[in-house]
């Protein structure tokens, strides 16, 4: 019985990540290749590349767990000079060897991840953000969600360029998907996400506010729409999500007047 046995803990491939966290990706790899067996390309490239060094990594760390459990010989070790100088060194050489092939496993983490980000699947490199940071890769992990919030960004350039101050109610609409999309898609963490999305709401608010007008709706006095037009929500990026929540309920009430339907 070996010591992580004996005191019930997973067990390591290295003193830095757990056998668990380890293949995390390299489940998440098979089960992208499971899914469809004929895709060709680089993907699956990818997806095998990540396949083969978790499997080299998981070889070098079992032979340094043979390594650190193995039993002496005799009551009595020789010296460390001799063999057991040997065995210490080939301990230590099997975890070196471990530590640089998990390297190799974040490194090809992230490229599956650059492939999913190319097919839109934000999904996808989402969850291997978050198996790298579970397994306390966070650096790594930060940089793939940077890169998912500029995939995303990029994805609703021309929407969000459209934004204005008198746009259509077809207009209006696409805005809004546009941004709740990129409260839902983009991570939380990203860089002045909140801020950024924060920006459009003031025009959008003014074409929901002259649409309001145009069509002589009864503003009712609980209404932020014009407050939020005006830029009063402008320093509290922490309730965007509400903000855009408020101008999206007045104008589906605006869509939803008889008439309008």
């Amino acid at each position: 019985m070996t010591t992580q046995e004996r005191i019930g803990e997973p067990a390591m491939v290295s003193p830095y990540v757990s056998l668990r966290q380890a293949v995390r990706p390299a489940i998440f790899a098979q089960f992208l290749l499971a899914e469809d067996r004929e895709r060709a390309g680089r993907l699956a490239a990818e997806c095998e590349d990540l396949l083969f060094l978790t499997r080299e990594l998981l070889k070098a760390a079992g032979q340094a767990g043979i390594l650190g459990d193995a039993p002496a010989e005799s009551e009595s070790p020789p010296p460390l000079d001799e063999d057991g100088g040997d065995r210490q060194e080939q301990l230590l050489g099997a975890y070196a060897q471990a530590g640089l092939l998990w390297a190799k496993v974040v490194g090809s983490t992230m490229a599956l991840a650059r492939s999913l980000l190319d097919r839109r699947d934000w999904d996808g490199a989402r969850r291997l953000a978050g198996f790298l940071a579970e397994a306390g890769e966070d650096g790594a992990a930060a940089e793939l969600r940077i890169q998912l919030g500029k995939a995303v960004w990029d994805t609703y350039r021309e929407q969000l360029q459209a934004i204005g101050n008198r746009m259509p109610p077809a207009g209006i609409q696409t805005a809004i998907a546009a941004l709740r999309a990129l409260l839902l898609e983009v991570p939380e963490d990203y860089p002045d996400r909140n801020r950024q999305v924060n920006r459009f709401l003031p025009p959008l608010a003014a074409s929901v506010h002259a649409v309001m007008r145009e069509q002589k709706v009864d503003i009712p006095y609980s209404s932020r729409v014009e407050h939020i037009a005006t830029g009063g929500v402008a320093r509290y990026p922490d309730i965007v999500t509400l903000s855009l929540d408020e101008i999206a309920a007045e104008f589906e009430g605006i869509c939803n007047r008889p008439g309008n339907e």
